[in-house]
């Protein structure tokens, strides 16, 4: 049995909300703990206050309609995994979602509680990939360009503003340890003396 995840549903029909609700609970492989608010502004405040793994939302709402019902949960929480809900027929905006960040669609009617159950986790995994990736490119990104370095010491002055040996600085910045050695141009200077 997987950890219980926290799933918060933006959905205005008390019929559908009922059912999504059956069906995860139906589902004895999946534990969840399911939140629901039947407005976007409502959302969005159980967003900031609680701790919420994924969410679940209609694109029309009393409050929003379309895809600007994504769009503004993606941007006060970028991070959160969203999954919206459509209508039949309604397969553009659904894939417009996808393109601005949505991690899946599900049509209305057209699913069980094993595919919304999987939906859900998928989701969660692929947002938690995407931050492991986006934390790799960071640090890639902080080994390309331009370093400052010492033209006397060669010592590396890091983002703090701190001057650290070139050793020190990879060391920080990348998954490597230094051994060292003396190549055949030092060593022969060193042998002439």
């Amino acid at each position: 049995m997987m950890n219980s995840i926290r799933v918060l549903l933006i959905e205005d029909s008390k019929t559908d909300t009922l059912l999504i609700r059956e069906l995860l609970e139906g589902e004895k492989s999946f534990s969840c703990t399911f939140i629901n608010a039947s407005r976007l502004q409502d959302g969005l405040k159980l967003m900031g206050e609680d701790k919420v793994d994924v969410v679940l939302t209609d694109l029309g709402l009393p409050d929003s309609q379309g895809l600007s019902t994504f769009e503004e949960i993606h941007k006060a929480y970028p991070s959160l995994p969203v999954i919206v809900l459509t209508q039949q027929g309604d397969m553009s905006t659904a894939l417009e979602a996808i393109q601005k960040g949505a991690q899946d669609y599900l049509i209305k009617g057209e699913f069980n509680g094993f595919l919304l159950s999987r939906s859900l986790q998928y989701a969660i995994e692929r947002e938690r990939l995407v931050r492991q990736l986006q934390e790799a490119l960071d640090q890639v990104k902080t080994l390309s360009g331009f370093i400052p370095i010492c033209a006397w010491c060669k010592n590396i002055r890091d983002d703090s503003g701190f001057w650290k040996s070139v050793e020190q600085y990879i060391c920080s910045h990348a998954n490597v340890d230094f051994t060292h050695g003396i190549c055949p141009t030092c060593l022969e200077k060193m042998t002439i003396k």
